[in-house]
């Protein structure tokens, strides 16, 4: 994307919450029975198919969405296979390309652990395969980001099943600082629901500000953000992008989102520097607005 994005979550649908679109996403809807913990894809289907409508259905909660289908497919030991089936009954093979690709795939365990933000390979009849991006035993959430050629982009979200034991892991506590591969991220802004807030996401490294950040999709940062109980899905760009004159590569890149509920929702940072990929995590509270006076 190479609009400011804004980000409207929640989905936080971070937005940035949570499917992308072109300068801005926007989660919107209730939380309510959708986020316990333990609610099913099947559960969170049948409680949006009462309580949201269409225009407002946050990215990745839907397996099915618009005429398109998201379906797993056999693949060899240590691959993962899906395909997009259209309104026409068929594997979609056209994609517009999205952020430098035509298909993002993000993978992250119902707890919230395990988080992978990865491009797979398209063969000829429209099956993407990709190296397995589970990082181990686990209920996992895969969401496809992808444009059908000619068509507005959609988040479709499915569960897969990684066999073995595992103990689900705490979410971790709300925090303004992240370290990751020796870098060390930290989080200015406060999010409350049914506003815009305005998030600054500053890069360090040994204790220096990182001013030399390399683009990656076409932007100096990646926000995915995610609800947390039911895992609506947002993915959205930062303010400015390379090359226009006016935004630096660091060691500040800021994004705005709006999120429709208060609660909790889990933040990933994608940045690239010294030709790699780093992630950094956080938790976040959403406060609810203030009660206009009169209301």
């Amino acid at each position: 994307m190479n609009t400011p994005a804004r980000l409207g979550i929640f989905t936080i649908g971070l937005a940035a919450v949570f499917g992308a679109a072109l300068g801005a996403g926007r989660l919107a809807g209730p939380v309510g029975a959708a986020d316990r913990p333990n609610a099913s894809h099947n559960d969170m289907e049948q409680h949006t198919g009462h309580d949201m409508t269409h225009a407002t259905m946050p990215g990745g909660l839907l397996v099915s969405d618009h005429g398109y289908t998201l379906t797993t497919t056999t693949a060899s030991t240590g691959t993962f296979a899906f395909r997009i089936i259209g309104p026409d009954g068929r594997a979609v093979t056209a994609f517009d390309t999205e952020h430098d690709k035509r298909m993002h795939l993000i993978v992250v365990r119902r707890d919230l652990s395990g988080f992978r933000h990865v491009h797979p390979a398209m063969d000829a009849d429209g099956t993407w395969r990709v190296a397995a991006p589970f990082g181990g035993p686990g209920t996992y959430r895969a969401f496809a980001d992808f444009k059908p050629a000619g068509a507005d982009p959609l988040t479709l979200g499915i569960d897969t099943e990684v066999a073995g034991e595992t103990t689900p892991r705490p979410l971790p506590a709300p925090a303004t600082t992240a370290s990751v591969d020796g870098y060390t991220v930290t989080l200015k802004g406060a999010l409350t629901a049914g506003r815009e807030s305005r998030l600054d996401l500053t890069v360090s490294r040994d204790g220096r500000p990182v001013t030399d950040l390399q683009p990656y999709l076409a932007a100096y940062g990646h926000l995915v953000a995610l609800r947390v109980g039911d895992l609506a899905y947002l993915h959205v760009h930062p303010d400015g992008e390379p090359g226009d004159g006016r935004t630096k590569p660091g060691p500040t890149v800021t994004f705005h989102a709006e999120v429709p509920s208060a609660g909790s929702y889990r933040l990933y940072l994608d940045f690239q520097h010294d030709g790699a990929v780093h992630t950094a995590e956080f938790t976040v509270t959403a406060v609810a607005s203030p009660t206009k006076e009169g209301s």
